[in-house]
């Protein structure tokens, strides 16, 4: 498909009206951080942003948009990747939106190698250069592929699996989609009826590594702290409970509300909070989206109130990232 047809075709973005009303009243300068099609750029916009500066690492975002952004004065786009968003947008911000994860723009196209539905070429790039998802399969050790489906996955048949992409590419190179596919799913039990395909794990674990996405998050969440205003608010869409897990703890700490480790050790003096929770729970699909997007049945949105106490940068064990070293593409 084109970037002309992928343009005229509608893309759904996740939770936008719920999260439009967790950030109410919208108004000032605006980061979408994961512009992708637009759809949360376009929201804010007509919610009634003065301005909204999209950000997006992927060649193809710009190829979409170039077509529509003439009209629309108020949204300027620039590539890049949302850790550095606090320098692209250069000014300070009164919202930031990050809607993690792949895109369906770049699911639906089976030349990018982000889908096991679908044969292409094993790429899984969103930014399109750098190392491909075929280039770590050929050539990480199996205890690296290990650590990653495990770690990135939470593939509980790492090792097996890691095991036969090593013997595997011995034969021939893992080149494609379906390929990589099927040695994982011949690894793992038939799904039943209503079960995710076998390779769902795997498939998400290498496209995280590639594409550094853990570390890109937390130094995302980073760069909004430094950029927002007192009073700015900071909305994040995640699809899995790794990407989940990392949005919350962030919050819990940046919030002062980091539950203690254990009752009996000694009271530590409470942390001054750099952001307020919005809401008391992560926000999921109503019945009604689920229907209409089944891609927004595992989202889920936290919103935090910037105050004005100093930034303050967080290690990323801290967050919960996984500490083995593989390094993705930036």
């Amino acid at each position: 498909m084109s970037a002309a047809a992928m343009a005229s075709d509608p893309h759904i973005p996740v939770l936008l009206e719920p999260l439009l009303e967790a950030v109410a009243p919208v108004s000032g300068v605006w980061v979408d951080g994961t512009f992708g099609a637009g759809g949360y750029a376009r929201g804010l916009v007509a919610a009634g942003a003065e301005r909204v500066i999209g950000i997006d690492r992927d060649p193809l975002a710009h190829e979409m948009a170039a077509g529509w952004l003439e009209s629309e004065p108020r949204i300027t786009l620039k590539l890049g990747t949302f850790s550095d968003l606090d320098t692209l947008a250069g000014e300070p911000l009164d919202g930031v939106v990050l809607d993690l994860g792949v895109s369906s723009m770049q699911l639906d196209l089976a030349e990018r190698g982000f889908s096991f539905m679908k044969d292409g070429p094993l790429d899984m790039r969103m930014s399109q250069d750098g190392p491909s998802a075929a280039d770590l399969v050929a050539t990480a050790s199996e205890t690296e592929l290990a650590d990653i489906l495990y770690h990135y996955g939470e593939e509980h048949a790492s090792r097996r699996i890691a095991r036969a992409i090593v013997a595997e590419r011995a034969k021939a190179p893992i080149a494609t989609t379906l390929r990589l596919a099927e040695i994982v799913a011949r690894q793992l039990p038939r799904p039943k009826p209503g079960q995710s395909h076998p390779a769902t794990r795997s498939f998400q674990a290498i496209r995280i590594a590639v594409n550094a996405e853990f570390t890109e998050l937390a130094e995302g969440l980073a760069a909004a702290e430094r950029a927002l205003k007192p009073g700015g608010k900071l909305a994040v869409v995640t699809f899995h409970s790794l990407e989940d897990r990392i949005v919350k703890r962030f919050f819990q700490l940046a919030s002062g509300h980091e539950p203690a480790a254990n009752r009996y050790a000694p009271a530590t003096a409470p942390e001054t909070a750099r952001f307020t929770m919005a809401t008391r729970k992560a926000i999921g699909p109503g019945d009604a989206e689920t229907a209409a997007n089944p891609r927004a049945r595992s989202a889920k949105l936290r919103v935090g109130i910037r105050t004005d106490a100093p930034a303050k940068s967080i290690p990323p064990a801290d967050l919960g990232l996984p500490t083995f070293s593989r390094k993705g593409r930036r």
